[in-house]
């Protein structure tokens, strides 16, 4: 695998994190969780992990910033360099014994996302990507969008909002909209993962919104160096700040976000 230090200082400590986690998952039964709020569960498993990762990163980096889910933001020596960092994505796949649940670190220089790496443990699927280096699948496999360029064979994903979520109305219109035109809509719970199967040419596009930088950041850069696009849900939003995008090939992105935004 070639890449630069930081990119395989992210590796190692995804793959530290994840052995950690695959023991847990083996246990899932077990697991004392402690909930953070309806359908959104957090486990000493997310916990443990995070703490593996940060103790890597920032003990090969301490000067670079730190945005994790569960530890929050911390300014570092260096303002221009910030790991962005959810130990577990799809913990509720995770705590119902799913196998579809990652680890997503991302790399951000003067505000831009330059290295991502999303670890599948449970697939044994290693994404990553650095800026201007394309993006790739293990060792050797470099990955690219999909090549569709029908709306009608194209399946895309998004996530559903569980609970009182306030998105709930405005996915389902998404869903009315888009459902007529397309070969399919799925929902797998992983956010991280969704942007990277767009970037592998799984699924032809992805959108979401409601979700938080450390969601995202790493699967962005994954689909802008496998020849994919990405945008905000609203034209001229922050996709990072506001927490909502719209990712797809480049022959279908455009009518993607004129379906969406109607």
């Amino acid at each position: 695998m070639q890449g630069s230090a930081n990119l395989n200082l992210m590796i190692k400590a995804a793959r530290k994190a994840a052995k950690s986690l695959v023991k847990d998952f083996r246990e899932v039964e077990n697991l004392q969780v402690s909930s953070k709020g309806p359908g959104d569960f957090v486990s000493k498993a997310d916990r443990e992990a995070e703490r593996l990762i940060k103790e890597e990163l920032m003990g090969g980096r301490p000067t670079y910033g730190w945005l994790g889910e569960e530890t929050g933001g911390e300014e570092g020596q260096d303002p221009t360099r910030r790991w962005i960092v959810d130990p577990l994505d799809g913990t509720t796949n995770f705590l119902h014994g799913m196998p579809h649940w990652a680890i997503s670190i991302a790399l951000e220089h003067k505000g831009e996302i330059v290295s991502a790496v999303v670890y599948d443990p449970a697939k044994d699927e290693m994404f990553w990507a650095e800026k201007g280096a394309g993006a790739w699948l293990n060792d050797s496999r470099r990955i690219r969008v999909s090549g569709r360029r029908q709306m009608i064979e194209a399946v895309f994903a998004t996530g559903v909002p569980f609970a009182a979520k306030k998105t709930l109305p405005a996915t389902l219109q998404d869903l009315a909209r888009l459902m007529p035109t397309c070969a399919g809509v799925r929902r797998w719970g992983a956010a991280s993962l969704d942007l990277a199967y767009v970037a592998a040419g799984r699924y032809e596009g992805y959108w979401e919104r409601e979700l938080q930088p450390w969601d995202i950041a790493a699967g962005l850069l994954l689909v802008k160096e496998a020849g994919g696009m990405v945008g905000p849900v609203r034209e001229g939003e922050d996709i990072l700040g506001k927490g909502a995008v719209i990712a797809a090939n480049e022959a279908l992105f455009e009518p993607f976000c004129k379906t969406l935004r109607g």
